[in-house]
């Protein structure tokens, strides 16, 4: 879709929205809500349950926070993506101070599960002290599958800084990744 019928549909859709039609609404999310939730899944090393709640907690969000998006300055999905970056922040924090705190004054025997779904955790931690750039370069790369020559011809930059920008980004992961062990 070009940026001048984005935007006119995210505004009509806005006032819409605005002016209480639950109909407007409802489009918007079912428009919106696969590409959030791959968005968030990816950034929660793939666990479901801490995805499911980061979604809810970012729709939840932007209802009440509507009438600060505007269309103009970028795209209602980009706009969600942002509150969801914010939100993913705050859920790790949350999750891990009870992560750390004892159950009765003893931690749970470890097991497997618990295992992979602590590195799952780990992954998502990282992924969310990433810089924005580094995190939307491995998205395209990792999950959109691009190459990088079609990253550089998306972001007009040279593949020389796409390489560049991939290998930091990946550097970045890997400190943070190793940071929360």
């Amino acid at each position: 879709m070009q940026s001048n019928e984005r935007v006119g549909r995210e505004q009509m859709l806005r006032r819409a929205v605005l002016a209480g039609d639950e109909a407007a609404w409802r489009s918007w999310y079912e428009g919106e809500y696969a590409g959030l939730y791959a968005y968030v899944l990816w950034r929660c090393g793939g666990l479901r349950d801490h995805a499911d709640d980061v979604v809810q907690e970012t729709w939840l969000t932007a209802v009440r926070r509507i009438r600060r998006f505007d269309p103009a300055q970028g795209s209602f999905a980009g706009w969600l993506r942002g509150i969801a970056g914010y939100v993913l922040a705050n859920h790790f924090r949350r999750h891990q101070r009870r992560r750390t705190e004892p159950l009765n004054g003893q931690l749970p025997a470890p097991d497997i599960d618990r295992q992979g779904r602590e590195k799952a955790e780990r992954i998502a931690q990282a992924l969310s002290l990433l810089p924005e750039r580094y995190e939307n370069v491995l998205w395209s790369k990792y999950v959109d599958g691009l190459s990088v020559a079609e990253i550089t011809a998306a972001s007009g930059e040279s593949a020389k800084a796409i390489e560049s920008l991939l290998t930091r980004a990946r550097q970045a992961f890997r400190e943070a990744f190793e940071k929360n062990e």
